[in-house]
Order: structure tokens, then sequence, then C-alpha cells
């Protein structure tokens, strides 16, 4: 029996394996049932227990040979099959993966709401198809105001007015309605407005707003809430400056400018030359908006501000024209 090993050991080391039906006779022959390593397993059980002991490992050993030649033949062929249907080698090193890239908006949308999630606002979401309640007549905006004209408001329907969203501070009144002072929300997410596409202009963009609403808040609440987050973004350096403004939701009302990052406020091409950059507008919330909203002006108070996101990236990296953000360039879009 020890020689009948010996040869079948030598044939199966030997023999080509190449197609599924080369593979399928190796099968047959030596591992199926009438097989030859399978009838040398029966002739084994009635050997003697001394002969077991000299025939036991080698026959082992040869039934572990051939599943292995087997095995390893599978395998080949069914690759070879695989690259004959797809045309691909799997043998070869995989393609490096290129990963993608935030968009600029986002790392700074996500930048700017840290700052203020850290003096403990919190984000509030809201629909971009809005009425004109939320839009403009709770926020205080007279019938004539020219926001609400067609040349400025994407309108979908009229009487009742239904628009696209020029501002998030119809979230604003949402979150209003629907909750109780103390409110302390940032609002992030994109508006449109009716404007000719150019360089500095776009009918799409976005904006974060904030709102605080409590008890004895002041105007002085509300600078240095803007001050610490202009320096946390631009810079420990950084000085800011309240220009009296005007919006119908907020009264008294400002813009917001910060001594310019680039020339750290000695003037420049980007700051005009003036050494101050505007980022954002502001103000203390206007008693009829409370009033809207059925809360008390004579017992909270409160402020607003607002700022455009690519305005705020535009500054960050020195980005010239607006129309790089909605361009979806990759070599754009492969710098951040």
């Amino acid at each position: 029996m020890i020689d009948e090993i010996k040869n079948i050991q030598k044939e199966i080391t030997n023999v080509r394996l190449e197609t599924k039906e080369e593979l399928e006779i190796f099968r047959i022959n030596y591992l199926a049932k009438k097989g030859q390593i399978t009838q040398l397993f029966e002739k084994f059980k009635s050997l003697s227990p001394e002969d077991k002991k000299t025939i036991g490992k080698p026959l082992n050993e040869l039934k572990q040979l051939a599943e292995k030649i087997y095995k390893e033949a599978q395998e080949k062929i069914e690759n070879t099959d695989n690259q004959e249907n797809t045309g691909i080698d799997f043998t070869l090193p995989a393609y490096n993966l290129k990963l993608g890239h935030r968009h600029p908006i986002s790392i700074i949308r996500r930048e700017i709401c840290e700052i203020f999630e850290h003096l403990g606002f919190t984000i509030e979401q809201g629909p971009e198809i809005e009425d004109d309640w939320h839009v403009f007549s709770a926020l205080n905006f007279p019938p004539e105001h020219p926001a609400r004209d067609m040349q400025d408001t994407f309108f979908i329907e009229k009487n009742p007015d239904i628009l696209l969203r020029t501002h998030t501070s119809s979230v604003q009144i949402r979150a209003m309605e629907k909750k109780s002072p103390p409110l302390k929300i940032i609002m992030p997410g994109r508006v449109f407005r009716n404007e000719a596409i150019s360089a500095r202009a776009h009918c799409i963009f976005h904006q974060i707003e904030g709102l605080y609403i409590d008890t004895h808040v002041s105007f002085a609440d509300l600078k240095q809430v803007l001050l610490h987050f202009a320096r946390e973004f631009f810079g420990p350096n950084t000085q800011i400056r309240l220009r009296p403004s005007f919006f119908p939701f907020t009264e008294p009302s400002a813009e917001m400018d910060v001594s310019c990052s680039i020339c750290n406020g000695k003037g420049c091409n980007v700051c005009k030359y003036s050494g101050w950059l505007e980022i954002l507008g502001c103000g203390m919330v206007h008693p009829n908006v409370l009033k809207n909203n059925n809360i008390d002006p004579n017992i909270y108070s409160g402020y607003a501000f607002g700022m455009g996101i690519e305005r705020i990236t535009m500054l960050r990296y020195a980005i010239k024209d607006l129309r790089l953000f909605f361009e979806n360039d990759v070599r754009f879009l492969e710098q951040f």
C-alpha cells in the first residue's frame, strides 16, 4: 500500500490542471467517492493495527496534498475566468482612491457654527420655501418694502404669497413661535435672491444668523459676542467697529467691520485701503418683531445678527470670484 501511495503522490504532483474539465477529472480520479485516494482509505480500514500505524500518516498526507493541489488550481482557473469575462486583471495592485474634499463653504460654515456653539448657541433649521408672514410681515417689513418686489424675490405663488426665502431670519420667527424665551440660536442655511450673477453676487448664497432673547439683554452683550467671534475666526488681534445702519427687524441697527487681516488694518487693495472689511449686520430685536411672536418687549429684549458665508469664505481664502463656489471645478475644490 505504501507503493500505491507513492505512485499516486507522483501522479498528482505532475498532473496538469489548467481547465475546468481537467480539474473535474482530477477530482473524480482522486477525491470522489470512487477515487483512488478514497479507495485507499477503504482498504486502510481492513489493515491490522500495526499496519495502520505505518500507513496512516503517509495516507493522510497524500489526501491533504491532493486537496491542496485541487484548491489552488480551482482558484487559479476561477481568477482566469473572471479576468476574461471582465477584462480586469485581479492580480494587479489596486488603484489609489482619491479622497474627496470638503467644499470651502462647508468648511467655513462649520467653523462659524462651532464658535457660537461654544458660547451656548444651538442650531435651528427651517424650510427654504416660505410664506410672506415668516419672511417679511413678522419681521416688521412694511407692505411697500422693495424686498417684496419680484425683482428682488423669487415668488412661487401669489395670494397667498409663497416664495423662496431671502434670508434665514424666517427661522427666527419659527423658533419664536414654538419656543419661549430664553432663546439662543444660530440659523445656517441657503437663501435665494433675484440678482444678476457676477463675481460679487449670485442668486443663491448661504447665511448664518444668530438670535438671543432673554431678560436684560443689551447692545453691550451683542458687541462682546461679535468681538469674541471676530477674534476667534480672524485672529486674536482683530478689531471691530459698528456703524449705524437700518434694518426693519432691529432697532438700533449696525453694520460691523473687522480690521483687515491681510494688511493688519494698514490698508490694501482687498480692504480698498481703508483698513476695514464689512462682514455682517446686527442690532437689537425690534419690539414689533417680539410682539408679532407673542413675546412681551417690556419683559424681554434681544439681539440678532447675520452674515453671508460666501463673503466670509472669500475673505478667509482671498477668493475674488463668487462663481467659483458653484462651478464644481475639481481644480478649485482640491485646494481646500
